[in-house]
């Protein structure tokens, strides 16, 4: 629930003067389409509209922070992004076939990305870096119950991808390595700098027009 996300920034707001490091994390892939009781499709809602939501609403403290000493926020995306394609006309994907909810979870880990470019624009010069990373596959039980993932959890015999403390190491690395190398708005993939993305990605008008869809979306 967007509500429980707003109780969330006033939390913080109220319990931590300084915030260092914003990391939105969460995330996931359904199956089957359905609504939140907010009125939006499940997977752009927890992977996009969610942490869009809670940076929004943190970030007039952040840039203070930032004034006096430098501020991240890092995004979990995916590689999945490369088969994603956004319609901020279209955010719930309401207009195009679902087919178990991959194409969705593909253009949600997308805007992760583009949002990340936007916000990385919008704060040049305020102190305030912005990244997002992919943190390769992970043996975890997301999606466990798609047929792809049972699929791939037969021919590795249970024991395909990393660990999850591998998965984490990017996240980890850029929330505390003193200087990330790279620019503010850096897509990595694992560790390194500039992975493969969408070429929308790239797209400065949609980074603008996804910004103010998702800010309607969550009012």
């Amino acid at each position: 629930m967007l509500g429980d996300v707003r109780r969330l920034a006033d939390d913080l707001l109220t319990r931590y003067e300084r915030i260092d490091v914003l990391a939105n994390n969460a995330g996931g892939l359904v199956k089957r389409r359905a609504l939140t009781v907010d009125g939006y499709e499940r997977t752009i809602q927890s992977n996009h509209l969610a942490p869009f939501l809670l940076t929004t609403l943190l970030l007039t403290r952040l840039r203070e922070n930032a004034a006096a000493a430098p501020v991240r926020i890092i995004a979990t995306a995916s590689a999945a992004n490369l088969f994603g394609r956004i319609r901020p006309d279209d955010l719930d994907s309401r207009n195009r076939a679902f087919f178990g909810g991959w194409p969705a979870y593909c253009s949600a880990k997308l805007a992760n990305i583009v949002f990340t470019r936007e916000l990385a624009r919008q704060t040049a010069g305020s102190g305030i870096e912005a990244f997002a990373f992919h943190p390769g596959f992970v043996a975890s039980s997301f999606a466990a119950d798609t047929a792809l993932m049972k699929a791939a959890s037969v021919l590795g015999n249970g024991h395909l991808g990393s660990s999850p403390e591998a998965g984490a190491a990017p996240l980890v690395h850029l929330a505390s390595v003193d200087d990330v190398g790279s620019p503010s708005g850096t897509y990595f993939d694992g560790f390194r700098p500039n992975g493969r993305e969408s070429k929308q990605a790239a797209d400065q008008r949609l980074a603008a027009q996804l910004w103010s869809a998702s800010t309607r979306a969550v009012r």
